[in-house]
C-alpha cells in the first residue's frame, strides 16, 4: 500500500504535490487545480478518481493558474514558485557555472546537480547553449521531459532497500552500501522526508525512477517500508518520543556467558530493557572488551533492536566492531572532531528512540562517549527509558568516568585487568538503582552483601 493517502495530500501545501507529481513523473500537473492534482497522484498510485474529468481538463489554464498563484502565495509554509526558483538558483550556484544554473527545471535536478557537483559536475556544450535561446529553449526542454515521461512509464519497477543519509537542505540519499556513497543510490526529496519523518539511520524501501537529465541518482518514487514496517502504518503514529511516560527498567537482560567479567556484571551491576549503563574505567582497563562482550551476548537473543555507534575508537578497535554480530550504524575513528563523533551517537540513538516509540526494544551500544561534549554525552544517556506499555530504549557505553544519571554504573578497575585478574569488576564504585525490580529481593540483599564485603576487603 502506498503511503500516498488522499486524506494526507489533501492537507499538504501545493509545493508539495508539484514535489511529489515531479517524483512520480506525472505530465501537465502545474495546469491543475489543487483537488484534480491530488486526484491524479492517488490514480497514479492505484486508486479510484472522485474527480470530474472536466475539472483537471488542461482547458482551465487561466482559473487553473491563477488558483495555483493563490494557494502557492497563501501557503505560509511554502514560498510561492517564483521563489523557489530563486532558491534553487541560489543553492545550485556553489556548485555549478552561473550560466548553467537556469537548466535545472526542479528543486530535485537542482539538489542532485548540488549533492554530485564535487564529483560529476553538469555539463553543456558550447553548440546546445548557443542554440538553445528565448522560448525555443523552453519547449526544448519541456519536449525533453514529455520523452523522458514516455521512457519511465514504460520502464520496469526498480526497488531500492538501503539506510537514510540526510543532507544539509533538507533532502537525503538512501544508501545502498552504507556509509559509502554509490551510483546505485536513491535521492529522496525533503517534501518525502517530513511526510514519513525520517531520519538518517532508518532503512527503507521503495520503488525508484531513472535519473533524469542534469540528474546523476534515480530517485525514490515513495517510500514503502520504514526500518521493516509499512510506511502506512508509520505516518499514522505520530508520537512524541520524550513525550512517552517512563519507569524503572523491571525485565533484565540476561547475559548468559560464562565469561567471568560478564557474569559479575549479570549478577552484581544488573540492567534491563531501559536501563542507561556507564561502562567505565581508566584506560586499558578492558572497557572496549566488556561492551564488545555484551554486545555478542545480546545478539543471540529474540525481540532486540541492537545497533553499534563508534565515536574516536582506534582503527583495529574499529576492524574488530565491523566483523562482530552487531550491526555498526556509525562510525568516527580517533581524531575526529567532538562534533562529527556528536553526530554519529545521536544518529544512532534518534533512530532507536523511533524504533522504541513503535512499540519494540531497542539497544544501542557506544564506544565511546569522552570524544564528545558533556551535554551530548548526558543527551546520549537520557534517551534510554523503560516506556510504560510500550517499547524501551537500552544505552549502554563505555566512558572514563560515570555522567551522572546512570541508571547502572559498572567501575572496571585497570590494575586488576593489566594483572590479569578477572573480575576486574571495582563492585565498590559500582551498583544498580532499585536492583529488586531487576533480580528480586534475594538478588538485591545477594548485592547488598557483595558490595560490603568488597568495603571491608
Amino acid at each position: 500500500m502506498s503511503a500516498l493517502d488522499r486524506e494526507a495530500l489533501e492537507a499538504s501545501p501545493l509545493a508539495d504535490l508539484h514535489a511529489i507529481a515531479t517524483e512520480l513523473g506525472l505530465d501537465g500537473f502545474r495546469r491543475l487545480r489543487k483537488a484534480a492534482l491530488v486526484d491524479k497522484i492517488v490514480v497514479s498510485q492505484g486508486g479510484e478518481s472522485t474527480v470530474d474529468s472536466s475539472d483537471s481538463d488542461g482547458s482551465q489554464s487561466q482559473d487553473s493558474s491563477t488558483e495555483t498563484a493563490v494557494d502557492s502565495t497563501s501557503d505560509s509554509d511554502s514560498p510561492s514558485r517564483p521563489q523557489r526558483r530563486r532558491g534553487v538558483r541560489t543553492r545550485s550556484r556553489a556548485a555549478v557555472r552561473p550560466e548553467d544554473v537556469s537548466d535545472f527545471e526542479t528543486e530535485e535536478e537542482a539538489a542532485q546537480a548540488q549533492a554530485s557537483a564535487q564529483s560529476r559536475p553538469p555539463a553543456r556544450s558550447s553548440s546546445r547553449r548557443a542554440s538553445s535561446g528565448g522560448g525555443s529553449g523552453r519547449r526544448s526542454r519541456g519536449e525533453d521531459r514529455d520523452r523522458n515521461g514516455s521512457t519511465e512509464s514504460s520502464a520496469p519497477v526498480v526497488n531500492v532497500e538501503g539506510t537514510v543519509e540526510l543532507l544539509g537542505n533538507g533532502s537525503g540519499f538512501v544508501r545502498v552500501s552504507p556509509p559509502d556513497p554509490s551510483d546505485k543510490d536513491a535521492y529522496i526529496s525533503a517534501a518525502q522526508i517530513r511526510r514519513c519523518e525520517l531520519v538518517s539511520g532508518d532503512k527503507v524501501t521503495g520503488p525508484v525512477r531513472a535519473p533524469r537529465r542534469s540528474e546523476r541518482y534515480p530517485s525514490l518514487v515513495r517510500v514503502d517500508t520504514i526500518n521493516g514496517t509499512s510506511a502506512d502504518e508509520v505516518s499514522s503514529e505520530v508520537i512524541r518520543f520524550d513525550d512517552l511516560a517512563a519507569t524503572y527498567p523491571t525485565e533484565r537482560l540476561a547475559l548468559g556467558s560464562d565469561d567471568a567479567t560478564l557474569k559479575a556484571i549479570e549478577w552484581l551491576t544488573p540492567f534491563g530493557r531501559g536501563s542507561r549503563v556507564t561502562i567505565a574505567g581508566q584506560a586499558r582497563s578492558g572497557k572496549s572488551e566488556a561492551l564488545m562482550a555484551i554486545a555478542a551476548a545480546l545478539a543471540s537473543q529474540e525481540g532486540l533492536e541492537l545497533s553499534v555507534a563508534l565515536a574516536g575508537v582506534r582503527p583495529e578497535e574499529l576492524s574488530a566492531w565491523r566483523d562482530g554480530a552487531v550491526e555498526v550504524v556509525g562510525a568516527a575513528a580517533l581524531g575526529t572532531s567532538p562534533d562529527a563523533q556528536a553526530q554519529v551517537v545521536e544518529a544512532a540513538v534518534e533512530r532507536a528512540r523511533r524504533v522504541a516509540a513503535r512499540g519494540a526494544d531497542a539497544v544501542v551500544l557506544i564506544d565511546g562517549l569522552d570524544g564528545l561534549a558533556p551535554a551530548a554525552a548526558r543527551k546520549a544517556l537520557g534517551a534510554a527509558r523503560n516506556i510504560v506499555d510500550g517499547g524501551s530504549l537500552t544505552v549502554i557505553a563505555t566512558a572514563l568516568a560515570p555522567f551522572g544519571g546512570e541508571s547502572t554504573v559498572v567501575m572496571l578497575d585497570a590494575a586488576m585487568a593489566q594483572a590479569g585478574r578477572f573480575p576486574a569488576l571495582d563492585l565498590a564504585a559500582s551498583g544498580t538503582i532499585r536492583p529488586a525490580l531487576l533480580v528480586g529481593d534475594s538478588g538485591a540483599e545477594a548485592i547488598a552483601k557483595a558490595r560490603a564485603d568488597a568495603l571491608n576487603s
